[in-house]
């Protein structure tokens, strides 16, 4: 059809030669490229996800700063529902491209949590309440196993990293972690572990004294040592 319309060109004008009307359509194919150059992106990277399949409707997936569960994937666009109830649009050629997180890909996720002791509590006392209490909640899976571990001396406390397995949808983690933090809390004081609030000290220095400034014999706010005679 092409052929026989260029061929009824010439023969109607014949000023119209096979080159220029060539010329024309190189031209004009550079135009029509340019113009839908992501169209044929987005077209090309949704028949690849619907080939190689790195996720389907119904994963839960992080792309860019949005999270949620996939709806569908089309040809030109990936529809993401997130988990407060917004519809994001995708282009594929940016979930192709860039990085996506697939949060149900395992079939389980792993959820941590930071709880901080008193430096004057026991240490090993501390994580054994702790991992008692969380082997014992309804949806912690025990395979693998949760475990509590020193993660960090902080300037008021011994931290406790406690770490925890689930199913890996969203609804799931958030109403299971809630319940983690409640028990492991109530666990910890009643078992007489303290959970103390973050302190500072505040060191008081008396610019007036005669000594300032002299770094060997300058007080800042505690008594220096004195050495005996």
């Amino acid at each position: 059809m092409l052929l026989g319309v260029l061929i009824a060109v010439t023969v109607a004008f014949p000023s119209v030669t096979p080159a220029k009307l060539f010329s024309v359509l190189g031209v004009g194919g550079v135009a029509i490229g340019f113009a839908f150059k992501d169209i044929f992106q987005n077209l090309v990277a949704g028949i690849l996800l619907l080939i190689r399949h790195p996720f389907r409707a119904g994963d839960e997936i992080t792309s860019g700063t949005f999270t949620g569960t996939v709806e569908s994937i089309e040809t030109r666009a990936t529809y993401i529902r997130t988990y407060d109830g917004k519809r994001i649009i995708v282009p594929n050629s940016i979930i192709y491209t860039e990085p996506v997180t697939v949060i149900t890909a395992y079939g389980r996720l792993r959820s941590q949590y930071d709880v901080g002791i008193g430096y004057g509590d026991d240490v090993g006392r501390a994580r054994a309440i702790a991992l008692k209490a969380v082997k014992s909640i309804d949806g912690v899976l025990a395979d693998p196993a949760p475990d509590v571990l020193l993660w960090d001396l902080a300037g008021s406390s011994q931290n406790l990293r406690v770490r925890w397995w689930s199913k890996p949808h969203r609804g799931d983690v958030v109403a299971l972690r809630d319940r983690v933090l409640q028990t492991v809390a109530e666990a910890l004081a009643a078992g007489g572990i303290d959970l103390p609030f973050p302190t500072q000290v505040v060191l008081l220095h008396d610019q007036t004294e005669a000594t300032d400034g002299n770094r060997t014999k300058q007080r800042e706010g505690l008594a220096r040592r004195r050495k005996s005679s």
